[in-house]
Parts: structure tokens; sequence; C-alpha cells
């Protein structure tokens, strides 16, 4: 027993011991001294295995980024530029050229904007693989039939372009000095498209007689170029909101990084968006206004105003801020599910692909920070 007793002792001093010098480690840390390896520690303190949570955080993220990737290929496959990083087709002449209309460039940020969606999925993936989690394949819901216009490859797709409705909304919500929807969810903010809400269009020729007449091809890129912000805008939101869920460090690192990029695609295609020339589709009576035209409001249709207005933030009782909006992180990923939904972006898609992204969202908006598995 004494024995015993003393050996009880010892152990207790070394415990002790190291308990000091951990909480003396860990002081100089946080007062600048080794600061670098105290926060690998801390981070690396369960690298081996990711979290549940943040597991379907990553993964309902690359689902996304798999989809983003599908309809940047068609795009880039007809309007974009053709080269070995980013594979595509022979391109369509008619239509990049009604494309650059909105901008010179057009062409170039298509293909770059591709090969960052395709690095997104293709990353995360790899990540998730490196942790033992398992990765998302959507290749089994590649059924759809896309465009057979000159200059497509003609795979079958995740996505359907040809026939969208647009909630370009985020163009007043962006300009809205007064509204929130994290702090204002019911107010409805002004279409900058009505037309685009209302109907099912095409953002790519769906075949060459889309080529002409010439108005109805140039409503085609204007659609195209209201389509690509719309998407934009909405990863802009998504990445910080599911962000607040992440319990990792390194899973925090992972959608903070790649969530402005998403923005940084957002403020491009929103000023080409802007350049959409005004016209009347004569095939399906289409119109894009001129939103600087006297009938519409300077601060909230102004198409140079690409800029976050500062608006309410958090709360009413703090000042205005520019931030990005909305960031409520509840039932984010539901939310962009049906967001891509009611765009129609799935019409044609299997139900079981349907109940499969669905299940991905539910996953992820279960996460929950801290969570313990």
């Amino acid at each position: 027993m004494r024995i015993g007793r003393r050996k009880g002792i010892a152990m207790k001093r070394i415990s002790t011991g190291l308990n000091a010098s951990r909480r003396r480690f860990l002081k100089h840390a946080l007062l600048g001294v080794g600061t670098t390896s105290a926060v690998s520690l801390i981070a690396d303190d369960h690298s081996s295995r990711l979290r549940k949570g943040d597991a379907a955080l990553l993964r309902f993220a690359a689902a996304a980024e798999i989809l983003e990737s599908d309809f940047w290929v068609q795009y880039n496959e007809l309007g974009g530029i053709q080269d070995s990083e980013v594979p595509g087709k022979s391109g369509n002449p008619t239509y990049a050229a009604k494309l650059q209309v909105l901008d010179s460039d057009f062409s170039q940020y298509i293909h770059d904007n591709t090969d960052d969606e395709i690095t997104h999925f293709t990353f995360l993936n790899a990540y998730l693989q490196s942790k033992g989690a398992t990765p998302v394949n959507l290749d089994q819901f590649r059924t759809l039939p896309g465009s057979t216009a000159t200059g497509s490859s003609g795979k079958p797709r995740l996505t359907n372009l040809t026939q969208l409705t647009l909630d370009t909304s985020w163009w007043t919500r962006y300009r809205s000095s007064a509204n929130n929807p994290d702090l204002d969810p019911n107010f409805v903010f002004p279409q900058a498209i009505p037309g685009l809400a209302t109907g099912q269009f095409p953002a790519i020729p769906r075949n060459d007689n889309d080529l002409m007449p010439d108005t109805h091809i140039q409503a085609i890129a204007n659609t195209a170029g209201f389509h690509m912000a719309t998407i934009e805008q909405g990863g802009s939101s998504l990445y910080p909101s599911m962000a607040q869920r992440a319990s990792s460090v390194e899973v925090l690192r992972i959608l903070i990084s790649i969530g402005p990029t998403e923005t940084m695609h957002f403020q491009t295609w929103s000023d080409k968006a802007g350049n959409a020339p005004p016209l009347t589709d004569p095939t399906n009576g289409l119109v894009f206004p001129d939103l600087n035209s006297a009938q519409f409001d300077s601060e909230t249709f102004q198409t140079n105003l690409i800029m976050p207005e500062p608006c309410p933030f958090l709360s009413r009782s703090l000042p205005p801020c520019s931030v990005i909006r909305p960031t409520e992180t509840t039932g984010a990923a539901m939310g962009v599910v049906k967001f891509l939904t009611d765009m129609g972006l799935f019409i044609g898609q299997s139900n079981a692909f349907l109940v499969f992204l669905h299940e991905l969202a539910l996953a992820a908006d279960s996460a929950r920070r801290n969570d313990r598995d």
C-alpha cells in the first residue's frame, strides 16, 4: 500500500508538472512566443479525421461546386476560351460575339470562372478523402441532353441552361441601404429584370436555330450574364453561412478561403450584367430594360454601382456596414437547393438526384459548431 501510494504521489507530481508546463507553454504562445507552433498544435489536435458535421459541410460545398462546374463547362464550350487548361469544344462564334457585347473580355472570364469551380470541387473531394471521408460523385446523374448548337460537345449534363427562371432581386438587395434579408426576411426587393422571374428562358443557344434573329441571340447572351451573377451571389452567401457551423479550424479556413473567390466572381458578373443592352426578344417578348433610364431610381438600379451599399447588419442599433447578405446560417444549404431548383437548373433531372441533393443539404444544415460525434 505504501509503495503504491508513493508511486501514485509521484505520478500525480509528474502529471501536475506536465500540466503546469503545458499551461506555461500556452501562456507564452498567447503572448506571442511560439504562436505559430501553438496554433498548429491546437488546430491539428484531431487532424486525422473530420467530425461528421464538418464532413457534411464540405460534402455539400463539393456538390455545389460540381453543379457549378457543370454549367460553367457548358458556357465555356460555347462562349469561352478553349485550351488545355479548360478543355472544351470548338466554341460558337455567334454566341461568343454576343457575350462580348457585355464585355470584350467575357470569353476569358468564362474560362477562368470555369477553371476556378473545377479546382474547388477537386480540392474539396481530395481533402475529404485525405481525412477518410466520402467524396461526392454526381456522375450517375449526368443525364440531361444540353445544347446541340455548333460548338457544344454534346456530353450529357447535370444542369439545364435552357429553361431558366431567374430571381434578379440581388441587384436591388446589394444596392439597398435600408434593408438586409437577415434582418428583414419578409422584405421584397424589386427585380432588375422582372421578365426573367416569370418565364423560362435559355442562357445558351439550344440549337443553331437560336443563333437568329440577332435580337434573340443577344437576349440569350443577356440572360447568361444575369444568370452568372445570380449564381455567384448565391455562392457569396453560402460559404460564410456554412463557415459559422464549422468546428475544425482547418475546415473553417477552407470555407473562408474559397468563399471570397465566389464574391470576386459575383462582382465581376454583376458588372458585366449591367452592360446588357436594352432589348425585347421578338420570339418570346422577354424585355431587358435600360436600368439607367429616368424611370428607374438611380440608387437602386444604376448599373455602375457594383459595390455593396452599407446596410443594417446584426442589429439596427449598430451603424450600417457594407457586408455580404444574407449570411443567416439556419437552413442555408437547403435554401441553396431550393434556389437552384426554382431557377430551373434541374428541369429533367431524376427524383433520385433531387433526393440525394436534399440529403446532402440536410446533413450540412444539421452540422453544429463543437458537435461531438
